[in-house]
C-alpha cells in the first residue's frame, strides 16, 4: 500500500462492524488503516476492518426516495411517511405504529427515533435488532446490579490470570479482542484460557481447556461452579455481606443442579472438575460471554449464573476480574443508552421507577409519552402479521433474514399495510416489501457517536460526500416529526445538538443513583464535539468518575442481587440435531457490505452446514444436504464433516439472503421461541432433521456478470474476483438440459463456447472464449465432485489467458492442485501454508515469515495453528 497522507489529512473515525469499536484512520481516497491511538484496538483491525476501503463504492446504493416503487422528492416521501403513521394511529390507536431500528445506527439517530416513538407518537413499540444480540445480558445486568452496566474494560482481558470465553468464538466474531488476549498470553504464558462452547471453533486453538458443553446447559455448569466455590471456602464473605443479597436462595438452586452437573452438561467429569478447580484457584478471572449465552431460551438465567460466581468471590470491578458481556454490533450499547429497546426509557430511566417517566416527559416536552413498554422484536412482527400494527418503519436492518421463524417474518413484512424502510442499500430482502424507501447515509458519510462493549464513546466522522440524495437517519426522523406537528421539538442543526440533549438527560434526577451519567458532556460546543476523543462513561457533571464499577460495591440497586436460577430440562433426544447459527470470520450480518468484497468471500464462498461425521446420516462430505425444522421449513447447504462439532449439533452461518442463496436461509427453520425475561430469540436451539438433497445435476458457473440465484433450483452466488461472479448450482432437470439452458444465458456474440461433453455420463464442460481468452466457464455433472473453483476464478479474474485443456480440466497442467484461501489479507491458500510447514516452518510466526499468512489482521492465525498441529502430528 502507498503511504498514507499526513495525519492532518486523515479522518479519525470508528469501524462499523462488531462491538469492539475499533478506531480507524481514513484517507480522502478511501484507504483505511487502524488508529494506533484508539484504546480499543491500538492500530489493529480484523479482516473486515482492513477491507473497509473496498466497501465504499459498492453498487446497489439507494440514492433517491421512492414511494410505491416510483422515485419521489424528499418532501413527497416524508409527507407519505407522516400520513401513513397518522392513518395507522387513527385506525388502531397509539400502538398501531412501530419502529424497528438497529445497532448500525449512530447514537444520535437512535435517540431521535426513540424520542419520536415513545415521546411523541406515544408508543413503546420501538425495538432494536440488538434484541437479537444482547437483550439477555441487559436483563441480567438489571436483575443483578439494578442497572444495565458492564463493569469490565478491555484491559481486564490482558490483566487477568484466567480468561473464560463462554459461547463466544472471539477469534472470528471479535478478532481484535482475541488478538489482544493472544498477545498477552505470549508475553505472560501463565495467563490461562478456557473455552466453553459446543463447537471446537478457531478460538479453541491454543486454549488450555475446551469444554464442549451440551447446548443450553450453561446454567447447570455455572450453578455447579457457584456450589463448588461456596463448598471450597472461596467466597469473599466480607464483600457478600456488605454489598449483596439473595445468596441463600441462589445457593440452594445451585446445589440442586450441581448434584448431576456432568450429566446435565454432557461434560467429562474430569474436565468439569478441572474447570471448577481452575476458576476457584485463580483470583483474577474474567468470564466473557456472547451469543452462545444470550441467544437462548434461558439466556438471562445463564448470564446471571455467570454473574453469581463473580459476586460470590468478589471478582468484579477489579483489574483482571469480572463478568464481561461483549456486544455484537458497533452501537448496540448506544441503543441501550438512549432507550431504543421496547422495555426501557432513554438515559437508563425506567417506567417502573417512580418519577423517572416524568423526567423524560419534561425533558422532551412530550405530553404524549408512552405509558409503558412496547412489543419486543418477535412479538412486534407477530402483531404486524395479525393486523394490530398498521405502520412499521424499519431502519438500517434486514429482519426478513435475521429474525427467527423467517418465513413468518417475511409474511409479516409483505402483509404490513404500510412499510417504510430507511437503508443505504436498494435491494435487501426487507426492502423488497417497502411502500416507502428512504436513502440513508452509509458508514463513511455519517457523523455521530457509537459506544463499544467497554462503554467507550467514540466519534464516527464522515469522510465521503453523501451520494445522490442520501440523508442522515436523524434528519429523516426530524423531517417526519415536523410534518406531524412537532418540528420545534426536533429542530436540531446537527448531531452535536442531539448529543447535548441526550447527555443532559442522563444527569437529570440522577444524584449518583444511575451509573450511566454523561451529563459532564452536555455543555460541549460543536467544536468540542467534533474534536471529541474516545471517552468512557460515566462522565458526571460533578464528582469523580470511576474507572471500573462495583469493586467497592456502590451498585445502582444499593446491593447486588444473587439471582436464583435453575437449569431447564433439556429436550429428549429424538434423533434430530440442535442447530447452532452464527457468524463467519470475514462476513457481516446479511453481507450487504462484506459480500461485495471478493477477498472477503474467498474464505467461505457458499453456505455450509457443519456436522460431526457420525451425525452425517451417510451423506458424503461436500454433498448438498437439507435441514428441516420449525413448521417444516427447510434450508439446503453444502455439508462439511467436522470432527470439532459436538455430536448431536450442526452449525450454519446466518448471513445468506434471498439475494445470494434463497434456499440456504437458515432462520426459517428456527421457531419463534424467546427468553421470557429478555425477549431475546433462541437462535441456537432449533431442532432440525438432516437428510440428503439429491438433485439430478450439480454445477458451477464463473461469469463476468451476476446472473442471480434464480437460474437453478438451488443456487448460491458470490463475488469471486473483480467483476467475476461464482454461481454454485444444482437442479432437477437432466444434466444435458441444464447445460444447454445455462449456456444460453450467456450469449456468445463475438465469442465461442468450447465444450467437452460426455452425455452418457452426464458430464458437460464449457469455456466461453473471446479472442482466445476465457470469459466464462460452466461445469455440470451428475454429482458434487467437480474441480475446485479457485484456479479457474484466478484465471478469469486476471486476463483469462490459459491453455484450453487446463481450463476444461479445471486446473493448471503443471501446477499444484487448487486450494481454498486461508489468509484473505494476503491471498494465501491452505496449500501454501501446508507447504511452508512441510518446508520447516514450525510455528505460526514462522509460517508468517515464509508466506505472509497471519501477518495482516491476524484473524486467520488460529486456523494456521490448527493446520500446523495437523501437519506436525504423528502419522
Amino acid at each position: 500500500m502507498d503511504a498514507l497522507p499526513p495525519p492532518a489529512a486523515l479522518t479519525r473515525t470508528t469501524c462499523p462492524y462488531c462491538g469492539v469499536g475499533c478506531g480507524v484512520l481514513a484517507a480522502p481516497d478511501g484507504r483505511v488503516v487502524g488508529d494506533p491511538e484508539h484504546p480499543a484496538n491500538r492500530g489493529r483491525l480484523c479482516s473486515k476492518g482492513t477491507a473497509l476501503g473496498e466497501t465504499l463504492d459498492l453498487p446497489g446504493r439507494l440514492l433517491h426516495p421512492e414511494v410505491r416503487g416510483k422515485r419521489a422528492s424528499w418532501d413527497a416521501a416524508l409527507d407519505a411517511v407522516a400520513e401513513g403513521l397518522r392513518r395507522a394511529q387513527s385506525e388502531l390507536g397509539r400502538d398501531g405504529v412501530a419502529l424497528y431500528v438497529s445497532g448500525q445506527l449512530l447514537t444520535e439517530d437512535y435517540y431521535a427515533a426513540n424520542k419520536l416513538a415513545k415521546g411523541f407518537l406515544g408508543t413503546g413499540n420501538i425495538d432494536s435488532n440488538s434484541r437479537l444480540c444482547m437483550a439477555s445480558a441487559v436483563a441480567a445486568h438489571r436483575r443483578a446490579f439494578g442497572e444495565d452496566v458492564v463493569p469490565g474494560v478491555y484491559e481486564d482481558l490482558e490483566e487477568a490470570d484466567l480468561v473464560v470465553l463462554v459461547g463466544s468464538n472471539l477469534a472470528w466474531c471479535h478478532p481484535v479482542l482475541f488478538q489482544r488476549i493472544a498477545q498477552a498470553r505470549a508475553l505472560r504464558p501463565s495467563l490461562r484460557l478456557v473455552i466453553i462452547d459446543p463447537r471446537r471453533t478457531p478460538s479453541v486453538e491454543g486454549a488450555d481447556l475446551h469444554l464442549a458443553i451440551r447446548p443450553g446447559s450453561d446454567v447447570a455448569l455455572f450453578n455447579a461452579l457457584l456450589a463448588h466455590l461456596d463448598a471450597g471456602g472461596h467466597a469473599d464473605a466480607a464483600f457478600v455481606e456488605a454489598h449483596t443479597r439473595g445468596l441463600d436462595r441462589a445457593l440452594a438452586a445451585a446445589r440442586a443442579d450441581a448434584a448431576n452437573a456432568a450429566e446435565r452438561t454432557g461434560l467429562d467429569p474430569a474436565d468439569l472438575d478441572a474447570f471448577l478447580d481452575l476458576f476457584a484457584g485463580t483470583p483474577r478471572v474474567v468470564t466473557l460471554w456472547s451469543q452462545g449465552i444470550n441467544q437462548s431460551e434461558t439466556g438471562t438465567d445463564g448470564a446471571n449464573a455467570i454473574i453469581n460466581a463473580h459476586l460470590l468471590t468478589g471478582r468484579i470491578g477489579k483489574p483482571g476480574a469480572g463478568p464481561f458481556s461483549v456486544t455484537g454490533q458497533p452501537n448496540a450499547m448506544g441503543g441501550r443508552e438512549v432507550g431504543a429497546l421496547a422495555n426501557i426509557l432513554a438515559g437508563h430511566l425506567d417506567w417502573a421507577v417512580p418519577g423517572e417517566a416524568e423526567i423524560v416527559r419534561a425533558h422532551w416536552n412530550a405530553p404524549n409519552l408512552a405509558a409503558g413498554p412496547g412489543l419486543k422484536a418477535v412479538e412486534l412482527f407477530q402483531a404486524v402479521s395479525a393486523g394490530r400494527v398498521g405502520a412499521l418503519w424499519v431502519m438500517a436492518t434486514n429482519p426478513a433474514v435475521s429474525l427467527p421463524d423467517g418465513e413468518a417474518a417475511r409474511e409479516a413484512l409483505a402483509r404490513a399495510p404500510f412499510l417504510v424502510v430507511s437503508d443505504c442499500m436498494a435491494n435487501t430482502d426487507t426492502m423488497a416489501h417497502a411502500h416507502v424507501r428512504l436513502p440513508a447515509l452509509g458508514w463513511a458519510e455519517k457523523s455521530g457517536t457509537v459506544t463499544n462493549s467497554e462503554r467507550v464513546i467514540s466519534r464516527q466522522r464522515g469522510f465521503l460526500r453523501a451520494p445522490g440524495e442520501a440523508r442522515p437517519d436523524w434528519w429523516i426522523v426530524a423531517g417526519v416529526a415536523a410534518r406531524l406537528g412537532w418540528g420545534a421539538d426536533f429542530a436540531w442543526d446537527g448531531p452535536a445538538a442531539i448529543f447535548r440533549e441526550h447527555a443532559a438527560l442522563t444527569g437529570l434526577g440522577n444524584r449518583g443513583r444511575r451509573a450511566f451519567d454523561i451529563s459532564g458532556l452536555a455543555g460541549m460546543t460543536d467544536a468540542d464535539y467534533e474534536a471529541m476523543a474516545p471517552t468512557r462513561w460515566p462522565v458526571p457533571a460533578a464528582g469523580p468518575a470511576p474507572a471500573r464499577f462495583f469493586a467497592d460495591g456502590a451498585f445502582p440497586a444499593g446491593r447486588a442481587r444473587f439471582v436464583a436460577v435453575s437449569q431447564a430440562d433439556q429436550p429428549a433426544d429424538d434423533g434430530r440435531l440442535t442447530l447452532l447459527t452464527g457468524r463467519l470470520r470475514d462476513q457481516w450480518h446479511t453481507m450487504t457490505r462484506t459480500g461485495g468484497v471478493p477477498r472477503l468471500m474467498a474464505h467461505a464462498p457458499e453456505p455450509v452446514l457443519a456436522v460431526h461425521p457420525a451425525d452425517a446420516a451417510g451423506i458424503e462430505d461436500g454433498a448438498l444436504a437439507r435441514i428441516t425444522g420449525h413448521g417444516g421449513a427447510g434450508a439446503v447447504l453444502r455439508l462439511r464433516h467436522d470432527t470439532g462439532q459436538r455430536r448431536g449439533t450442526a452449525f450454519a452461518p446466518m448471513h445468506w439472503t434471498a439475494q445470494a442463496a434463497p434456499a440456504a436461509r437458515v432462520n426459517g427453520t428456527v421457531p419463534p421461541v424467546f427468553d421470557p425475561v429478555s425477549g431475546q430469540p433462541a437462535l441456537k436451539s432449533a431442532r432440525v432433521a438432516l437428510s440428503a438433497f439429491s438433485p439430478a445435476w450439480h454445477g458451477f458457473l464463473l461469469a463476468r456478470r451476476d446472473l442471480g440465484p434464480g437460474i437453478a433450483d438451488w443456487a448460491a452466488v458470490a463475488l469471486a474476483g473483480e467483476g467475476l461472479w461464482r454461481h454454485e448450482l444444482a437442479g432437477k432437470e437432466a444434466p444435458a438440459e441444464a447445460f444447454a439452458r445455462l449456456l444460453a444465458l450467456l450469449p456468445a456474440e463475438g465469442a465461442d463456447w468450447a465444450r467437452l461433453e460426455d452425455p452418457s455420463a452426464g458430464l458437460h464442460r464449457g469455456v466461453l472464449l473471446r479472442e482466445g481468452r476465457a470469459e466464462a466457464v460452466l461445469f455440470v455433472g451428475p454429482h458434487h465432485r467437480l474441480p475446485a473453483r479457485d484456479w479457474l476464478a484466478a484465471v478469469l479474474a486476471g486476463d483469462g489467458a490459459a491453455p484450453l485443456g487446463a481450463l476444461l480440466a479445471g486446473r493448471a497442467a503443471d501446477g499444484p492442485p487448487p486450494s481454498p484461501t486461508l489468509c484473505v489479507c494476503h491471498g494465501i491458500s491452505q496449500a501454501a501454508v501446508r507447504g511452508a510447514v512441510r518446508g520447516g516452518a514450525c510455528s505460526v510466526a514462522a509460517v508468517g515469515e515464509a508466506t505472509r499468512a497471519g501477518t495482516g489482521c491476524g484473524s486467520c492465525r488460529p486456523e494456521i495453528a490448527a493446520l500446523l498441529a495437523a501437519e506436525m502430528a504423528p502419522a
